[in-house]
């Protein structure tokens, strides 16, 4: 990864010290950047320092017909074709920063620049895992936990039918899906194939207590040798599973409750901030039911928004007291005026793939997990610093084939 040392003397001793912290804790969040092939590509010519473009295309070469009529004794055969499959991708830049005072350095016990430099990393690692996230879960190619013709949409999905739930059933029919797709799988250094499963553990839960996988024979034949995906926890019908509690939910966007009706959605009529403990809602109706509320925009069809979070009520109808997921109890994110709050059953999508679905294209100028800036003095005394990361590149698809979403309810979500 690239290191960034501009300025002299004390900066220049800060960033080497620190750097290894952003990348360390850069590292340490990849879920779905596991799905993707790093590419790294020279944004500058060397000789000219021009640009090389803003997109980038990757060839896969398609695969043979099979012979299928003997040799001819006085025809020649007829050469095929490799066809060219391509994948473009876009990249973007991201990056954010940290700024404060002097002052507070001064009079910190803690050491907070190593602090500083971990949360970069860790905001860093976030943002471009949320890049391959939306690629592995935006595609065209989705199954359902029930897919007769009343539960075959995300929104039909219900927390208390238990065919709509992730069963052992299910990971069995997208094994035989992907093998006839011909999604590559991934293959280990004893020759052995298999692919992945990302999936959260409120939807493992019924997995786990469904059926045969409660045996731990399924659990006692991975090899040690053998080299493990972060969060692995076992394999199943071919799958390696990966779950985290970092996974996607689409929170609310299942089927609405029973206690509860369509117009169960709640305008947020004051922006909720990282310190709210409470928030003002148009109706409290049935605000009670539900095990956690949605904040935010509910995601349909192949939407994706990485600010919804969820909530637990604690008390109240139009004003709802709660304890969210941000650092002091409160909401994560600022939510605007137009978002809602809502107690549909949440989705759970499991991501089936192998290191190889997705392709990640990074500047070789800022590095894969992309590259700490600063610490930077500003002000005519110097009297502030900052803090900051960048990366340029992108993550996209293969193919539709390479990387499938299976879509789920959790019987934990039931009433």
């Amino acid at each position: 990864m690239a290191i960034l040392t501009s300025g002299v003397g004390l900066t220049n001793a800060i960033t080497t010290r620190y750097t290894s912290k952003y990348q360390r804790a850069a590292k340490v969040r990849r879920l779905y950047d596991q799905l993707a092939v790093p590419v790294g590509a020279s944004q500058f010519d060397l000789e000219t320092r021009r640009g090389m473009g803003s997109t980038y295309t990757f060839n896969f070469a398609s695969d043979m017909t099979p012979g299928s009529t003997p040799i001819s004794e006085t025809v020649d055969i007829i050469p095929q074709i490799l066809r060219d499959a391509t994948s473009t991708i876009t990249p973007t830049s991201r990056g954010e920063g940290l700024k404060w005072s002097q002052l507070m350095d001064l009079s910190a016990y803690t050491d907070f620049v190593a602090i500083r430099a971990e949360k970069i990393g860790e905001n860093a690692m976030e943002t471009i895992d949320n890049l391959a996230k939306a690629a592995a879960l935006q595609g065209s190619l989705a199954v359902y936990g029930n897919m007769a013709a009343s539960h075959n949409t995300r929104a039909t999905l219900d927390a208390g039918t238990a065919t709509d739930n992730w069963t052992e059933a299910n990971l069995w029919r997208v094994a035989t899906m992907a093998q006839d797709l011909r999604c590559p799988p991934y293959i280990d250094a004893q020759g052995q194939k298999s692919f992945i499963a990302i999936g959260h553990p409120d939807t493992y839960y019924d997995l786990f207590h469904g059926g045969n996988v409660v045996s731990a024979a399924l659990y006692s034949g991975i090899n040690p040798s053998n080299p493990l995906f972060n969060g692995e926890l076992g394999s199943i019908a071919g799958f390696k599973l990966l779950i985290s509690p970092w996974a996607k939910v689409f929170g609310g966007a299942g089927a609405v409750n029973g206690t509860g009706d369509t117009g169960l959605t709640y305008t947020v009529t004051a922006g909720g901030t990282a310190l709210s403990v409470s928030m003002t809602v148009t109706t409290g109706t049935n605000n009670a039911y539900g095990r956690l509320l949605t904040v935010g925009t509910k995601e349909t069809a192949n939407t994706h928004y990485d600010t919804n979070e969820r909530i637990s009520r604690i008390a109240g109808t139009t004003t709802l007291t709660f304890v969210g997921s941000g650092a002091n109890g409160g909401l994560r994110f600022d939510h605007a005026i137009t978002d809602y709050v809502n107690n549909a059953d949440s989705v759970y999508p499991v991501v089936y793939g192998t290191p190889g679905s997705l392709v990640k294209v990074y500047a070789n100028e800022v590095g894969e997990y992309g590259e700490m800036v600063g610490p930077l003095e500003d002000g005519l005394a110097h009297q502030w610093q900052s803090l900051a990361w960048k990366f340029f590149g992108g993550v996209g698809r293969i193919a539709e084939n390479y990387c499938m979403r299976g879509e789920y309810s959790s019987s934990l979500d039931a009433w």
